[in-house]
């Protein structure tokens, strides 16, 4: 009986300190995170002026019975066409006393006035100091007679999925609001060259835009931006960008009033396993350079063919790594970047130009030339090298060198791996080809060091990738 006793009095024990573990996991309140910084949540309206309606005129037959009934229409709403002010709604929060103001760069776009509506009911108009469209992130400025609530940023990278956060902001028009959720999911991208968005179930929804999202120490891990929803409602899935990215976009937007992010030079694609086994790479990853236009990376040396592994002494993992560490460095910076070449490592010093300038020019791909009139079918292509006409067909350039993919048979890896008739191949195994021999000689070199696919460099319509193709059958 004692030791049944003593079972019974374990097993309760143990439910309710597992209770007790759950109720600390849990919080049994936001009120008082809400009551703490819900002075530096604000919310945004914008106006701005635009063009009156323009209705066409119906088409009536001259001398219709309907012709006087149209015209007197026309007349009493030809006021609709003229200019008037459109409003819109969204959210922010202070980030200093003296009157920053972090929100969405879709939520100020091309407002003409912009007024900050405080948690207490005092508005100040505010005045923009910059933007930046590919993180969807603005900064503004409010001057105010007394210092001003505001809120810290905290280290993003530190959130994980099932954390506790809170969404605060301007829902719908409807005014102040606090929702909870948790981290569903991180390092999330939409469609952005520098995303990394917080997923979570917080309930956010249109003007909610720009508010800020809190972990449980009330430090802001993020900025809603973006929603999931077949109805335009929350429907759990929200966005925020995440809090990491924020802090350089707004640090830079309040010193130069723009962006200035460190730009390689390189147009670069993921490694597959197929591209690793043929360049004798362990493992698929860092980023493959597939072209290596006039900047920075040429003046390094670098070369297309090239595998960065390593970028200022961080381990690079895929491209859209690459692409947002490069662009969180600064301009003129001297930085070490290691490449995979030739079966080796090399590491080249590379000094960063800047992105927003080298957008600014348009810089054509480089299309090596020549011309043979022969055609032969090989993995799975019917290929050609370069002819007067193709080159004309192809708008290639007079000096154009590489083989011309005629047609690709849809039952074989090439097709499935995008290769289309029209595709140029400008290199294989890492060196020029410009004909069907060259191609060939490639082939069974690659064979011969007991590779199982070769490396293809593919250009269409001048823009280059690389492809890997089995080479077992050949």
């Amino acid at each position: 009986m004692r030791s049944r006793g003593f079972v019974t009095l374990l097993l309760a024990t143990l439910l309710v300190l597992a209770q007790a573990i759950q109720a600390m996991a849990r919080p049994e309140s936001f009120a008082d995170l809400a009551d703490r910084f819900s002075p530096a949540v604000v919310n945004i309206t914008t106006s701005t002026m635009v063009a009156g309606r323009e209705q066409g005129s119906p088409i009536v037959p001259e001398g219709s019975p309907f012709e006087d009934f149209f015209r007197e229409f026309q007349d009493r709403n030809r006021g609709d066409r003229a200019p008037r002010r459109s409003s819109a709604l969204g959210s922010g929060f202070v980030i200093s006393e003296d009157g920053y103001i972090v929100t969405n760069n879709h939520v100020i776009a091309g407002a003409d006035e912009i007024t900050i509506e405080f948690f207490n009911g005092t508005e100040l108009d505010a005045e923009l100091v910059g933007t930046d469209e590919k993180t969807d992130i603005a900064l503004l400025k409010v001057t105010a007679d007394n210092a001003l609530p505001f809120v810290n940023f905290g280290d993003s990278d530190l959130a994980r999925v099932g954390d506790w956060v809170v969404a605060m902001g301007n829902p719908l028009g409807q005014g102040f609001s606090v929702s909870a959720g948790i981290v569903s999911a991180r390092n999330r991208a939409l469609s952005g060259t520098y995303d990394d968005y917080i997923q979570t179930d917080a309930a956010i929804n249109r003007g909610n835009s720009g508010g800020p999202l809190f972990n449980l120490d009330g430090e802001v891990i993020g900025v809603n931006t973006a929603i999931l929803s077949p109805n335009g409602g929350s429907i759990g899935i929200g966005f925020s960008m995440a809090s990491n990215v924020v802090k350089g976009v707004v640090d830079q937007l309040k010193e130069f009033g723009e962006t200035r992010r460190g730009w390689l030079g390189v147009r670069i694609q993921d490694v597959t396993e197929d591209m690793a086994d043929a360049m004798g790479l362990e493992t698929a990853s860092g980023a493959l350079v597939s072209d290596v236009p006039e900047g920075p990376a040429m003046e390094a040396g670098m070369q297309a063919g090239d595998v960065i592994t390593s970028f200022d002494g961080v381990e690079v993992a895929d491209t859209r790594g690459l692409v947002r560490q490069v662009g969180a460095t600064q301009v003129g910076k001297t930085v070490r970047v290691t490449v995979w070449r030739d079966g080796k490592t090399e590491t080249l010093k590379v000094t960063l130009g800047r992105r927003e300038e080298a957008e600014a020019q348009a810089v054509p791909a480089a299309q090596p030339g020549g011309e043979e009139p022969v055609e032969k079918d090989l993995m799975g292509m019917s290929l050609s090298s370069i002819t007067a006409d193709l080159a004309e067909q192809l708008g290639l350039d007079a000096d154009a060198k590489g083989l011309v993919v005629r047609d690709v048979d849809e039952a074989s890896e090439a097709y499935e791996k995008g290769l289309r008739a029209g595709d140029l191949i400008t290199e294989a195994g890492q060196q020029q080809v410009s004909t069907i021999s060259e191609l060939e000689e490639r082939v069974a070199e690659a064979a011969d060091a007991g590779r199982k696919s070769i490396l293809l460099l593919i250009r269409r319509e001048g823009e280059p990738r690389f492809v890997a193709l089995p080479i077992s059958d050949q």
